[in-house]
């Protein structure tokens, strides 16, 4: 990615995707993601194709088709497959009704039946291509090694709390794979699945770092080399429910003096 980047600075060609087609599928709006991936695309040689659920028969996981409004996963991706050599997919949100773990299993349905490859452009759970490009963005600002550097994951407000997790619990891994000290830091009711602070505890350990979880943002902060704000909700994790927004709301208000 350094190298490709450092080419396309220069302009040097770099057309390693030359003729290539990646079929974009978003669930949900996007600025940031969709842009880059068609920016990225088309400087790479190839063609980003964007698809809408809505413009399309949506894709559907078994057992919850519509008649004339759906079609099951396993279709969409076979076809889209046979006409592009990858796709790409974001999906988390109002589209999955806020129960946590549906995108991802989206995202793997696809996966499982498609024979290029499967691209997670933001999940309910995961986002890891912003992951990678924060890492890089951390490398180029602190040095290749990252190990033992201080990485704060912030919560934020926002008036707003409609916010997934996939953000923060990518970050925190991503950050725990690199070797750094990573404290998380949130008000209390706030937690993220707990799977992923186990993961990200045992990355952090195997690669020579550290993981804490702070409730004070000012103790949080103390020496930190990144620190990384992103609002994300009170949301279930173990399958006893979806997000709530009418609980959620006042544990966000409680704590608009974060960030």
């Amino acid at each position: 990615a350094h190298d490709l980047k450092r080419k396309h600075i220069r302009r040097e060609t770099h057309r390693v995707l030359d003729g290539m087609t990646l079929h974009m599928l978003f669930y949900n709006t996007s600025l940031r993601t969709r842009n880059s991936f068609e920016a990225g695309m088309t400087q790479l040689g190839g063609h980003a194709h964007f698809l809408q659920p809505g413009a399309v028969y949506t894709p559907a996981l078994k057992g919850e088709e519509k008649a004339y409004s759906t079609e099951r996963i396993s279709d969409v991706a076979r076809v889209l497959a046979e006409m592009g050599d990858a796709i790409a997919i974001r999906i988390y949100g109002k589209p999955t009704g806020w129960e946590y773990g549906k995108g991802d299993r989206i995202v793997r349905e696809f996966a499982e039946w498609s024979r290029v490859p499967v691209i997670n452009m933001e999940d309910d759970m995961y986002h890891p291509c912003q992951a990678l490009a924060d890492v890089m963005t951390m490398q180029e600002k602190l040095g290749h090694n990252l190990q033992g550097k201080k990485f704060v994951m912030s919560w934020a407000y926002s008036s707003s709390v409609a916010k997934p997790l996939a953000v923060p619990q990518s970050a925190i891994v991503s950050a725990a794979m690199m070797g750094m000290d990573v404290t998380l830091a949130h008000p209390e009711r706030l937690d993220l699945d707990p799977e992923i602070l186990k993961a990200t505890e045992s990355l952090a350990k195997k690669n020579g770092g550290a993981f804490s979880i702070i409730h004070d943002m000012d103790e949080a902060f103390k020496d930190a080399d990144v620190v990384y704000s992103k609002a994300w909700t009170v949301q279930p994790t173990d399958g006893s429910g979806i997000m709530d927004e009418a609980k959620a709301k006042p544990i966000f208000e409680a704590n608009k003096d974060w960030i």
